[in-house]
């Protein structure tokens, strides 16, 4: 299969290119060489925006499948959708926060989204999914049948470049008092980069169609953590303290970014953490066992500096002062 991955150098492209090279596709990239990654011997790459410069390259390449991992406003994919409109089978990464309801558990694919209008909106999660809706207004609108779309919530694994993962990894290392937000029965979801990027390159090669949430299965927060703790330093001593949600909020705790994988008592959000992904697992999704996920990430965050710049997790100078209050 001659396959064209547009993105493909910052996090999840990476091992899109990596899954569909073990499956042995002939892969291209199509990026704006903002992002710097090594790829692998083999792989053809293209430098352009996918707005204008290259189109015509785009569509001399006709390639059997499309995995887009980067299109986020419907004006700004049109033209390369367009060029690329004669592939067989386009398959669109978006995201659970196209669902205009997130206020309860179970969600599945069929649900009411966000009016792509609403893409300027002033809200950033609302823009955001309302964004994301209208790429896959037009994708079907372009494509017919021939589009996919998977949406998947919190991703997490190497190259991962929000912190919102790695923030759980880097702190059950550093172990000590661990503050943990809510409950330890709280349901969270997090998926593996590499069990998404095995699922995508699957429904390119079988030319599936069809919407699939994939989100990982569902684990208590609690399980989570302990799960992490044996696989990043599994003797190192800690203990985690729960910090109820009245609590953290009453001290300015900030869910998601500051406090990855809580979201507060915010009922809007409720059953984020709760969708659910049983068609695609129907369709072949296969999950690992978390306690790989924790691992893998350790490894890769083993090579970054220890003083970069870090966007998501509380700081530990917060941290100890809101331990400190709740005791």
């Amino acid at each position: 299969m001659r396959l064209l991955i547009v993105g493909g150098t910052k996090f999840l492209g990476p091992h899109v290119v990596d899954a569909a090279l073990a499956a042995g596709h002939d892969v291209t990239i199509l990026h704006r060489g903002s992002t710097r990654f090594a790829l692998p011997p083999g792989v053809r790459e293209l430098i352009g925006d996918r707005e204008s410069s290259g189109l015509d390259e785009l569509r001399a390449l006709r390639p059997d499948a499309v995995v887009d991992t980067c299109g986020y406003r419907p004006e700004r994919i049109r033209a390369s959708v367009e060029a690329l409109a004669a592939t067989r089978r386009y398959v669109f990464v978006s995201s659970v926060s196209v669902y205009a309801d997130l206020s309860h558990a179970g969600i599945v694919e069929d649900a009411a989204l966000h009016d792509p209008r609403a893409a300027d909106s002033s809200d950033a999660a609302i823009a955001y999914g309302a964004g994301k809706a209208g790429c896959e207004l037009l994708l079907h609108e372009l494509l017919g049948e021939r589009a996919t779309v998977v949406r998947p919530g919190l991703i997490a694994g190497p190259y991962d470049p929000t912190d919102r993962f790695t923030y759980w990894v880097e702190r059950l290392a550093r172990g000590g008092e661990i503050l943990a937000p809510g409950t330890p029965q709280r349901p969270v979801q997090v998926v593996d980069v590499r069990d998404l990027a095995a699922f995508i390159v699957l429904l390119a090669e079988r030319d599936i169609a069809g919407t699939f949430n994939v989100t990982g299965r569902q684990i208590a927060m609690g399980d989570l953590l302990e799960a992490g703790s044996a696989a990043v330093v599994p003797h190192a001593p800690r203990r985690l303290r729960w910090i109820d949600d009245a609590t953290l909020l009453a001290r300015g705790a900030g869910p998601w970014m500051e406090l990855p994988l809580w979201l507060g008592d915010d009922p809007r959000f409720s059953g984020m953490l709760q969708i659910d992904i049983g068609r695609a697992l129907a369709a072949g999704l296969r999950l690992r066992d978390i306690r790989e996920t924790f691992a893998a990430t350790a490894a890769w965050v083993a090579t970054l500096p220890a003083e970069r710049e870090r966007l998501a997790g509380l700081a530990p100078v917060k941290e100890r002062e809101l331990l400190a209050g709740a005791r």
